[in-house]
Parts: C-alpha cells; structure tokens; sequence
C-alpha cells in the first residue's frame, strides 16, 4: 500500500487536483480520504456554536481516528468512513465503507499536524497557490456549495483561515517531497504527481 499525503491552504485547489489524478489510475487501485470527513461530532452544540468553532485548528478534528484508519487500511481491513455535512457544521448518522487499495490519498489542509499520521504518508505533497486567489476560490466555492454567505466567508477569513493558515499549515512546506504552485496549471501539476507515483511505486 502506497499511502499519499496531500495538504496546502484552503481553496489551493487540492480536491480538483486529486479528483483528475485518481482519473490517471485504475478506480480499484486508488481512493480518496478526506480529512474533512474527520471534523468531530458537534451535537451538543446549537447551530449558532457550530457556525463559530474554529473549523481550521487541528482540535476541531479527530486526527487520531484518521490516524487510526489508516493503520487498518494498511493491516488490510475495511473502514467505516464518518460522513460530514458542511450545511449541519455536523457529521451524519451514517458512514462510508472504505476498502484496502493499492493507492490512498489523504487530503485536507490540517493532515500533517499529527506526528503519526503523518509519519505513515509515503509521499507528502503540498499544493501553493496565492492568498489573493485561494480566498477568491473560497468565496465562490462556499457561496455555491456550502450554503455560506459573503460576510460569513469573508469574516472566517479574516480571524480564522489566515491566521490558522500561517501556523497550522504553511510551515509544512519544508518537511514536503514535492511543492507545487497552482496558480492555472492543474493539468501539469496532475500529470507531474501521475509519473512520480508511479515511479515511487515501482521503486518501493
């Protein structure tokens, strides 16, 4: 099993990266782990005390449970995958069932904040893009998709993603195998993590 860390800022384009790389593999060698899935149960708080939880701090996630399946995918037994619902600021009842691949991906923007879990990625990538950009990305994307506001995205920005970003991220770019710069190169990026997979691959 070749495990694959993949972190970077919020709105770095990570999800649109691993969705067109899993496309380059076979869909029984690889999947996907999302460290968002991994946001801890919220519901003994009202939706109001949801809605101002510090989402980018690595308390707000239950790294050690990720840590955890990802031991079991690599002792070849299948996982129950917590499911989160960004419209709840909560995990739903049910869970996804998560199989052994060849392959496995772990995204998110806090993943290597864990000691162990991050000592158990065989690669770990980090994908740059600039502030200016990624908020713009974020505000599009949580207006769209995630039932946000302009001044609920703007406002958790500023006192939370920015600040979190600079300490809880950023600094994971010297311990990284590879940095790349996604400003509008996502086909290059895609198609330059394809050739080092497999090669590290063949190679371990």
């Amino acid at each position: 099993m070749f495990i694959i860390g993949i972190t970077g800022g919020t709105a770095s384009g990570k999800t649109t990266i691993v969705k067109k790389l899993t496309a380059n593999f076979n869909s029984n060698d690889i999947c996907v782990i999302s460290q968002d899935s991994y946001y801890k149960r919220t519901y003994n708080l009202t939706i109001e005390e949801r809605i101002n939880q510090n989402f980018d701090h690595p308390d707000a996630l239950d790294l050690h449970l990720l840590q955890f399946h990802l031991e079991t995918l690599k002792s070849n037994h299948s996982i129950e995958m917590p499911i989160y619902s960004f419209s709840i600021h909560n995990r739903l009842l049910g869970t996804q069932t998560i199989k052994p691949k060849k392959i496995i991906i772990v995204e998110g923007i806090l993943i290597f904040n864990h000691k162990r879990l991050l000592d158990l990625f065989d690669l770990k990538i980090f994908i740059h893009a600039d502030a200016d950009e990624r908020l713009l990305r974020r505000i599009h994307r949580d207006t769209n998709e995630r039932e946000r506001d302009i001044k609920e995205v703007t406002y958790r920005y500023r006192t939370t993603l920015k600040p979190m970003h600079n300490i809880f991220i950023e600094p994971f770019k010297k311990i990284s195998d590879y940095i790349f710069n996604n400003t509008d190169l996502e086909n290059t990026i895609v198609k330059d993590l394809t050739n080092i997979i497999q090669e590290r691959i063949q190679t371990k």
